[in-house]
């Protein structure tokens, strides 16, 4: 199995990702599919605590970045960085759901920041 993000290993339903998608954002980190407990403790411990999901978005967007002459952070390089920041967190489970449910969930207010089928080229490797 590679190591980083891949939206093929996120265990989260269809509705219940489409209800997170369409739905309104309380702040609470546990709302984010793949988010429990002990995720919400890990992210509040950090260096830099992220304690609500406006800081989790806030997370993810700083990641877009920084771009330069001749380098663009795109989609899958934006997703990987959020993927392994999570891991620096010590979120050891469901990264890949947490990813695409921020990335998801941002594409409804920023069009363009998350390209789902950039991950179609590789569908003959294994879903775990």
């Amino acid at each position: 199995m590679a190591d980083g993000y891949d939206p093929r290993r996120s265990k989260v339903s269809n509705d219940t990702m489409e209800k997170w998608r369409i739905g309104a954002i309380t702040g609470n980190l546990q709302e984010v599919p793949g988010i429990g407990p002990a995720a919400a403790k890990k992210l509040a411990a950090a260096d830099e605590p992220i304690t609500n999901t406006y800081q989790l978005f806030g997370k993810y967007l700083m990641m877009k970045g920084p771009d330069s002459d001749g380098h663009k952070v795109e989609t899958i390089e934006h997703c990987e960085k959020f993927w392994h920041f999570l891991a620096s967190q010590g979120i050891s489970a469901h990264r890949s759901a947490i990813v695409k449910a921020i990335a998801e969930k941002s594409a409804t207010y920023f069009g363009g920041i998350y390209d789902a089928s950039m991950w179609d080229d590789d569908e003959d490797e294994d879903d775990e």
